[in-house]
């Protein structure tokens, strides 16, 4: 059973009943009351605004297609998350609570210069404040039972010589405009909470073990952890909790993530139009990113994987810097973000515009192997059953050309499938790559979901035990997908991926 509660996809079994509470009208009411309390300052903030950027952003929105009422509600849902885990371990009584997330910080290439900014994506989901050296809070006030809580944001003062090196920075006007939030103040004002929040009656919701900004750790949050050592069950992980609702896209999300799919088709149909042989590898990298950013994208979502010949059987192979020669396929696995959502798709291609027999042969078994798979992404199906679908049609297509032995019994050919396909079948996808990591693949899927689906076959060319024609051929098709309640929606199904429509592209080449 599915609830929809203004936009959010919700399950049922994993998020309790308090959704079917949250009415449209409370998400009216929050966008009325922040957008009426605060104009945005005439002025370039840390990141585009409605102000600066009217193409990108309308009035109310705090990134490019997600406004203040989805930020607060996103924040609301955690509270109500926490109340629920609270009511269901009965390891925490009766308290004040203070969830806690860090930004991440400015990382450096060397000495003074930095490499881009990427926000971290918790931090981002709750808030869509885009600047290091920052705190988020949710506090809930005494005697106020959750979810009711007050949003604090720490945000860093503005520095005019900083600024004047780094660009403009929000500052606490411009932060609490653009955010919507209840309360902004500087970073370092977090100092003077940080006494009140060692009263053992708060509990502390924060993710220690791995700090997204390691010095605001070490100068705020080591500290109050330590003393509040003795207290059992006052410190509380909470990143499961919001991997819970980024797991389920609002249809502004997915809007976004359609957007980061067309871009990301786009890009490689004009890179197999520019591939020509020899060419090398970093062009063909050169040549996506262009074409992804000149669409719009913000970045690539990832090093991008451009392996010509052999190296396609490196499945992590991001050099990306050898010629690939004439008769040979390029596997290029790209994606883009736009706007905080990325997209990741693969495809595999003959650099002359060509299949060989052998290498078609690799690539239909695949091609087949994902659309069988893709035929399955609906409710109720889980990654783990997808994944167990392709190693089924992987030991059957490996044994029908002949790289498995038929006289192998079940189990030695599903160990050749791993073999030859180590890698699972997909994964969650959203404002990560790897989105959601802690939430199991046996999950049944559900409307709201993104995945991906990328089944391959892998032959190096030193493997003796496979025919000596499909030695040095590795193929992998990758696609993203949405699920709904109506089947599954291709993301990426304006990439072309299809023999006849591959070869056709690059046979129209100039």
């Amino acid at each position: 059973m599915l609830i929809r509660s203004t936009g959010m996809f919700i399950a049922a079994f994993m998020i309790p009943s308090w959704i079917r509470g949250i009415k449209s009208y409370r998400c009216r009411k929050f966008s009325v009351q922040l957008t009426q309390a605060r104009k945005l300052p005439s002025r370039y903030l840390g990141q585009p605004s409605s102000f600066t950027h009217p193409h990108l952003l309308k009035p109310g929105e705090v990134t490019p297609g997600l406004s203040l009422s989805e930020y607060a509600l996103r924040r609301y849902q955690l509270m109500h998350l926490i109340k629920e885990e609270v009511k269901a371990t009965g390891t925490v009584g009766n308290t004040d609570h203070a969830v806690i997330f860090l930004s991440n910080p400015t990382c450096y290439m060397t000495n003074d210069i930095p490499y881009q900014f990427h926000q971290n994506t918790n931090f981002l989901y709750l808030c869509g404040f885009q600047e290091p050296d920052s705190i988020l809070m949710l506090k809930t006030a005494p005697g106020k039972d959750l979810p009711d809580h007050k949003s604090i944001l720490f945000v860093p003062k503005r520095d005019q010589n900083r600024e004047l090196w780094d660009g403009p920075r929000s500052g606490v006007d411009g932060a609490a405009a653009l955010t919507g939030v209840d309360l902004v103040y500087t970073t370092e004002d977090f100092k003077l909470l940080v006494q009140k929040l060692k009263d053992e009656g708060i509990t502390i919701w924060y993710d220690a073990t791995k700090p997204t900004h390691p010095q605001l750790h070490c100068d705020y949050l080591k500290p109050l952890l330590e003393s509040r050592s003795q207290y059992k069950n006052k410190i509380r992980a909470v990143r499961h909790l919001v991997q819970n609702l980024r797991l389920f896209k609002s249809e502004a999300e997915i809007e976004l993530m359609k957007n980061a799919g067309r871009i990301t088709s786009q890009a490689f149909i004009e890179t197999m139009f520019a591939s020509r042989s020899p060419v090398n590898e970093a062009l063909l990298y050169a040549k996506f990113d262009y074409e992804c950013r000149a669409r719009g994208a913000d970045i690539l979502a990832y090093p991008p994987v451009v392996a010509g010949g052999n190296r396609s059987n490196i499945l992590h192979y991001v050099k990306n810097n050898q010629l690939i020669q004439d008769g040979e396929m390029v596997l290029l696995d790209g994606g883009c973000e736009s706007f905080g959502y990325v997209s990741d798709v693969t495809r595999t291609w003959p650099i002359n515009g060509r299949f060989t027999g052998p290498q078609a042969e690799v690539y239909q078994a695949v091609l087949d192997i994902q659309k069988s798979c893709l035929s399955l992404c609906s409710v109720g199906i889980s990654l783990e059953n997808i994944y167990t679908l392709m190693l089924t049609m992987l030991a059957q297509n490996l044994t029908e050309l002949g790289i498995c032995q038929k006289k192998l019994n079940n189990d030695e050919v599903f160990k050749a499938a791993r073999k030859y396909c180590p890698h699972h079948v997909g994964h969650y996808l959203g404002m990560d790559v790897h989105d959601t990591p802690d939430i199991s693949r046996s999950l049944s899927l559900q409307p709201g979901m993104v995945i991906t689906i990328e089944p391959g076959i892998y032959i190096p060319e030193d493997d003796t035990e496979a025919p000596r024609k499909f030695q040095g051929v590795g193929v992998r098709i990758e696609d993203d997908v949405v699920i709904t309640e109506e089947g599954p929606l291709i993301l990426s199904a304006d990439c072309p991926k299809e023999i006849q429509d591959i070869e056709g592209i690059c046979s129209s080449r100039k």
